[in-house]
């Protein structure tokens, strides 16, 4: 429990300074209000999401912290974890450069709305990880898993990636740049080759996840796919 409080405490740290980093650097200044909000709005998010893990579902944030690129076992896995990593970066970089020359003017009301997608979308990941402790990082199954139908499941095979969309549609908007809007297409894709490669190897490794997807049609959005 120590070891995972380490990795825990030091990962959720550095990923906190990353996007600072990220969001501050390229804008060359502090007086940046959108960032400030948008990093007060995801640290906290995430905090709440890790504080409840620790208390209620150890093993699931275990499975949580081994994440990136270097966590997953498939070679295509690991690029797709590169390139979404690279896309949620320029997220960052993208809107801070905006502000920083002024590229957009996003109102105020629009900025706010950003946030609350933001914590919609970390909402819904929340209650995907209370209704399916097996909700790991990366593509695998682990001993004993079942497959989940409730909740969410109920109605989308993939709840987390469609909270996660959520999150990254609202962030240019939180972030206050109508340009970086344009990685949202790209994030969007490669969440879509991520959940296509895992649904293949559910099917096959999984038992009973052919029958959940006939039963359940819609992968990311009620009614449409």
């Amino acid at each position: 429990m120590k070891n995972l409080a380490s990795k825990t405490i030091l990962g959720f740290a550095q990923l906190i300074i990353a996007l600072g980093l990220f969001l501050f650097a390229p804008a060359w200044t502090f007086d940046f209000w959108q960032a400030w909000l948008y990093l007060f709005v995801f640290a906290m998010s995430s905090a709440f999401i890790t504080l409840y893990l620790w208390k209620k579902d150890p093993k699931l944030l275990e499975r949580r912290v081994k994440a990136g690129p270097r966590a997953e076992k498939e070679k295509k896995q690991k690029l797709i974890q590169v390139f979404a990593s690279l896309t949620f970066i320029g997220l960052m970089i993208v809107p801070s450069l905006d502000h920083r020359f002024s590229w957009s003017d996003v109102p105020v009301f629009v900025v706010i709305v950003g946030n609350a997608l933001v914590a919609l979308g970390f909402f819904i990941v929340f209650l995907v990880f209370k209704e399916n402790t097996y909700t790991a990082a990366t593509i695998e199954v682990a001993p004993g898993q079942r497959v989940i139908s409730t909740g969410l499941y109920a109605i989308l095979r993939h709840p987390m990636y469609s909270g996660g969309l959520i999150m990254l549609f609202g962030t240019p908007l939180a972030l206050g740049s109508w340009w970086a809007l344009l990685l949202f297409i790209p994030m969007a894709l490669i969440i879509v080759m991520r959940l296509l490669e895992e649904e293949k190897f559910l099917a096959k490794n999984l038992p009973d996840y052919n029958e959940y997807c006939q039963n359940v049609r819609y992968r990311l959005i009620p009614s449409l796919w």
